[in-house]
């Protein structure tokens, strides 16, 4: 039986069933913050928060590949990563639940890759599981929360929102919603062969789509609030729903490829 690995803000892991606290140390150096084991619907569960318990670190200062390492240390082979994100359509206004399909990365300097030497090109055409992605979805709407299947999260590098000229800018190119962790975490879940299922809950209407509007951290960390009980709830039952054995494509990932990465 795969353990399910969360990403996510500190108000899961005091839920947890018979929680234990872990250190790990990996070859980059600590995760955000020791590792959170318990147990929800049967399911061995790890738990890291993204940006530390205490909110420490801003998104381009996330220790990215620790935490996914750390992650994989631990026997986790799924991992479901709900984030806050800002909606670049009308329609996708405040409260708005997305599972995105696509991803797009406009981030800057991150470390995104844990391969330093070789020739070493991982598929990444599809960033997300598509059997996490199936099922968040089916429960989603399951537990009457309207939620849009597939759309494309652009990832900018931050801490600052965007201007209205490149929030206008990322909307005329068709995607969905403007996030600021999502890359290199779901590149780095691939290149551990692991499933990697993105949750989005639209906190704002991004700068350029709303008149007069300008997103600030008040909103954001308000309608977050408002809903994290709902999303809580929702990830419990897509936690105790995903397949204990899942065949999909992540797994595969890196069949075929030589590399020198020797795998946790």
């Amino acid at each position: 039986m795969h353990t399910i690995g969360v990403i996510g803000g500190s108000g899961l892991y005091a839920l947890l069933d018979d929680a234990r606290t872990v250190q790990v140390e990996t070859p980059y150096g600590p995760p955000s913050d020791p590792l959170v084991v318990g147990a929800v619907g049967g399911r061995e569960v790890v738990f890291v928060p993204r940006h530390g318990r205490d909110h420490r670190f801003p998104p381009h200062r996330i220790p990215y590949r620790a935490n996914l390492w750390a992650l994989r240390s631990l026997g986790v082979r799924q991992v479901l990563a709900p984030c806050a994100v800002g909606g670049l359509r009308p329609e996708l206004g405040p409260g708005s639940l997305v599972v995105p399909d696509q991803l797009v990365d406009r981030t800057s300097g991150r470390a995104q890759t844990f391969h330093e030497t070789g020739a070493v090109h991982v598929p990444f055409a599809d960033p997300y599981c598509p059997t996490g992605r199936r099922t968040a979805v089916q429960l989603a709407g399951a537990a009457g929360w309207p939620v849009t299947d597939g759309g494309t999260m652009v990832v900018v590098e931050g801490p600052r929102f965007s201007t209205r000229a490149e929030s206008q800018w990322f909307a005329a190119q068709g995607w969905s919603l403007v996030n600021m962790t999502g890359h290199p975490e779901a590149v780095l879940a691939r290149e551990l062969a692991l499933c990697y299922t993105a949750i989005a809950l639209v906190t704002d209407l991004d700068a350029g789509i709303e008149a007069g509007h300008a997103v600030t951290q008040a909103e954001v960390f308000r309608v977050f609030a408002e809903n994290t009980d709902r999303l809580r709830s929702l990830l419990f039952e897509v936690l105790a729903a995903l397949p204990e054995q899942n065949d999909c494509v992540c797994g595969t990932a890196l069949d075929g490829i030589q590399h020198d990465l020797v795998l946790p």
